[in-house]
């Protein structure tokens, strides 16, 4: 098992850094995982499942909001403008950010308010799925 040193920070804080075997998430274009030794990129992420297989061969999941991935030299740093383990995840106040943008998508109002709408569905979706991950 070759593995390669990642790292995730948010604005608040540096939600990991350790040796990973693989890590699998959302670019605009589709899923990806990189390995070790992965050619080099930028890109940026979507909203969505971060799955990070630790240097013990276990996957864990988190949620991840929309950021940047650098792949380079045997680093790999994902800046992302929230990430969150399961048990950290506010179900309760997900469910209400699901359903305020359900009601604001439903109005049709402007198309800046549906694009932010549509963005915040999808983190509230992807924050209740993470959430449910170990349950």
């Amino acid at each position: 098992m070759v593995l390669f040193k990642f790292e995730v920070h948010t604005p608040y804080r540096r939600f990991f850094s350790d040796e990973a075997e693989a890590i699998t998430l959302t670019l605009p274009d589709g899923e990806i995982t990189v390995y070790a030794n992965h050619s080099f990129f930028t890109a940026p992420v979507m909203a969505g499942i971060l799955k990070i297989k630790d240097k013990t061969g276990v996957w864990k999941s988190a949620f991840i909001s929309e950021g940047l991935l650098e792949v380079k030299n045997h680093n790999t740093i994902l800046m992302a403008d929230a990430a969150e383990w399961p048990s950290e995840i506010d179900r309760e106040r997900a469910l209400e950010a699901k359903q305020k943008a359900e009601e604001t998508i439903s109005l049709g109002m402007f198309k800046f308010e549906t694009a932010a709408a549509e963005a915040a569905l999808r983190r509230a979706r992807f924050r209740l799925k993470a959430a449910d991950v170990n349950n």
